[in-house]
């Protein structure tokens, strides 16, 4: 088996992955600030990292995976307020479509997902172990973190000076003694929430939480931290920031890995520019294991531009891999050619590539390369379904349930029955419209979606 190769992103370049601990991997990858749906570039990192788990899973017995909930944020107090809510009511149903999403993307959940408000006092203690140590200061009802007391700082994220100001992400403000200096504490309002600290009714900074809740689940030092591009700065900088010098200069993730953004016509997809498609709003239009394979497409470093032509071309795809697969049970073992490819740091394109060679050969009736196929799928978290269920389920993204169909079959069989041969063959023609092909035999009708 090829020894994995991952992008590093503090040395930037491709090494050698060793784990910490013999035989186990601990990986904290940033999970969703809850206060919208999820959006495909926030599915992403998800579907990456999923991949990227199945895949230490079949090197490592034990493989810890952590993906937190962002459960207290002032983007989610300005949405409560917006909908006359709760901080409770938006979470809640904000995090119940992520979940459900997600899961339709075929992306197993994390063995931990740890929600903010459940480490807050564990994100006071950091603070009061950080203005301990001399790296931060309380300054009118906030705690900073001293970028000077951090010889370092900015190496990791390779910004200049002028953005290290501009990541600190409040207004130069008198309490502040550098511009560079950043929020670890922040006072609360009688209208915001808030918990009781050494500095008064306050809520922890968002690159806190990430440092305390994965030195809970996963040590103080652990292998892998991922994340999305823009994650970089000043999210992960300031995360390493808090927790190397809270720990004396004990080293926090030994690898970072980044997913590149996914992007609307060159341009990256968020909610502040309005391009973005959620993943919600796709699944009304399209199978899950059809975005998945999209996000799959790119290699996981390089941007993607994301179209819904792309997603219809992944799901004509998958037809002709599931009608490949067949009934085939999964090779015990994967090509070598893809397990080399998705060893070095992940490299889906290449392993894509191998499918639709297997795919040629299954159609051919190889039935080896059908079971090679579905190996390759499960890594991937492709193929998951049978093929009847694939061809029947997908109906309902034609806005067809399968109940609807076999309803039209029932009038259409009566119709011949009747010698109405006009409505029997206009029901047929019209489901063959709307993708759904119709195959007659002497033990009645069944049906499948076209493609």
């Amino acid at each position: 088996m090829p020894q994995l190769q991952i992008y590093d992103t503090a040395s930037r370049r491709k090494e050698t992955f060793t784990p910490l601990r013999a035989g186990e991997v601990r990986l904290y990858v940033c999970g969703p600030t809850v206060y919208d749906l999820a959006h495909v570039g926030n599915a992403r990192p998800v579907v990456v990292f999923d991949s990227f788990v199945r895949l230490l899973r079949r090197h490592y017995a034990a493989v810890t995976y952590v993906r937190n909930i962002t459960d207290i944020d002032d983007k989610i107090m300005q949405r409560a307020h917006q909908r006359g809510q709760s901080i409770a009511e938006v979470t809640a149903h904000t995090t119940q479509v992520f979940h459900a999403d997600m899961a339709a993307l075929n992306a197993l959940p994390p063995d931990h997902e740890p929600r903010a408000t459940d480490f807050v006092d564990g994100m006071i203690a950091m603070a009061e172990t950080l203005v301990a140590k001399g790296h931060a200061y309380a300054a009118d009802g906030h705690v900073l973190f001293d970028t000077t007391s951090m010889p370092d700082y900015g190496v990791f994220s390779r910004r200049s000076q002028d953005e290290l100001i501009a990541g600190a992400r409040v207004d130069v403000a008198p309490y502040k003694r550098n511009a560079m200096d950043f929020v670890l504490w922040k006072p609360s309002d009688e209208q915001q929430p808030g918990w009781d600290s050494p500095w008064g009714k306050g809520r922890p900074g968002w690159h806190l939480e990430c440092s305390v809740m994965s030195e809970a689940l996963l040590g103080e030092t652990f292998d892998i931290h991922g994340g999305g591009i823009d994650l970089v700065f000043p999210h992960h900088q300031n995360e390493l920031a808090q927790s190397t010098c809270a720990h004396d200069g004990a080293v926090f993730a030994n690898y970072w890995m980044h997913n590149g953004h996914v992007t609307v016509g060159g341009e990256k997809m968020s909610k502040s520019l309005g391009n973005f498609l959620t993943v919600h709003d796709l699944l009304g239009e399209q199978p899950g294991e059809a975005i998945r394979l999209t996000l799959l497409s790119a290699h996981y470093r390089q941007p993607l531009d994301f179209t819904k032509d792309l997603v219809a071309e992944s799901r004509r795809i998958l037809d002709r891999w599931y009608r490949a697969v067949g009934a085939a049970e999964a090779a015990a073992a994967l090509p070598e050619a893809v397990e080399a490819a998705l060893c070095d740091d992940l490299n889906t394109p290449r392993a894509i590539a191998e499918m639709h060679r297997l795919a040629d050969q299954a159609m051919a009736g190889d039935g080896a390369a059908a079971s090679s196929l579905k190996a390759i799928g499960e890594v991937l978290g492709l193929l998951q379904a049978t093929p009847g269920a694939w061809f029947q389920g997908l109906s309902a993204a034609d806005g067809l349930s399968a109940e609807v169909i076999e309803g039209l079959i029932e009038q259409r069989r009566q119709a011949r029955q009747d010698k109405d041969f006009a409505t029997s063959d206009r029901i047929r023609d019209d489901l063959a419209e709307r993708g759904i092909v119709l195959e007659d035999s002497a033990a009645g009708t069944t049906w499948r979606r076209g493609g």
